[in-house]
């Protein structure tokens, strides 16, 4: 699940325009996706096993450099469903208002979801969940490191296994975002691509497309990650990645790497 499983975007945004969980936390609410990735895997966590994601995500343009330290914690509850806390400390160097550098931090804002796999796999249909989450506002607003508001998501997630060696992996997805009646703040839609292609038996190369657009402004932003994940053991799984913008007002340049453990019976990752 996610780094990304669940998290909902931020209404008022430094140089992010969403949390990643990304989280990375997605699209634009960003779901939790699976480490390194902001496109999620439809699967879920087997029951009774808990799998924790810790890492750390850096973002940065001209004017600003972002860093989070996100971890992730999800519970498979029963056969297709599991749930997923998600909390961290984030840091900032920003120029202020007077062309100063300032340097910011606190703790991210508390997101809080949950997958249910409705329909596996077919000989035609990919495997698919749905994924509702919520984010609360815990980050402090007042130093534009949150939104002070509470946002909700719903997305749709697919995966389809092509082959013994690659796997697609798509996401469709609304973010309700909270707003005072002053702010000129609309929802955002959300979208993205994820390919990942087995290149020996414990390492495997990914990558995606996504995108958002605000309601609103009816603006759209597009970016692109390219990345690893190794196996070290059947339940530690090392990844990074890393990705710019292909169009938007986004970060020229986004980094992650962690670390995924499954304590239980599980292996690192969401079960198929």
């Amino acid at each position: 699940m996610s780094q990304a499983g669940y998290t909902v975007r931020a209404g008022a945004r430094s140089i992010r325009n969403w949390l990643a969980t990304w989280l990375a936390i997605s699209g634009g609410a960003a779901a939790y996706a699976t480490l390194p990735l902001v496109t999620d895997e439809a699967d879920t966590q087997d029951p009774g096993t808990v799998q924790i994601e810790a890492g750390a995500s850096y973002e940065a343009d001209s004017s600003c450099d972002h860093y989070d330290i996100p971890i992730t914690l999800t519970y498979g509850v029963m056969p297709r469903v599991d749930v997923a806390v998600g909390l961290g400390e984030q840091f900032e160097s920003r120029e202020n208002d007077d062309g100063q550098k300032e340097r910011v931090h606190g703790i991210d804002d508390l997101n809080v979801g949950m997958k249910w796999m409705f329909f596996e796999e077919s000989t035609c249909l990919p495997r698919q969940t749905i994924a509702p989450s919520v984010k609360f506002p815990t980050a402090d607003d007042g130093d534009d490191l949150g939104s002070g508001k509470t946002d909700y998501d719903l997305t749709w997630k697919a995966s389809k296994t092509l082959g013994k060696d690659i796997g697609l992996h798509v996401n469709a997805g609304y973010t309700w975002v909270g707003h005072r009646s002053d702010e000129d703040v609309g929802d955002v839609v959300h979208w993205g691509v994820a390919v990942d292609y087995r290149l020996l038996d414990s390492l495997q190369g990914i990558g995606e497309i996504f995108g958002e657009e605000d309601m609103k402004e009816r603006e759209t932003t597009w970016r692109y990650n390219l990345g690893l994940r190794w196996d070290a053991t059947d339940s530690l799984r090392l990844v990074a990645a890393g990705g710019s913008k292909l169009s938007g007002d986004v970060p020229d340049f986004t980094a992650t790497a962690g670390v995924i453990w499954v304590l239980g019976t599980g292996k690192a990752g969401p079960s198929k």
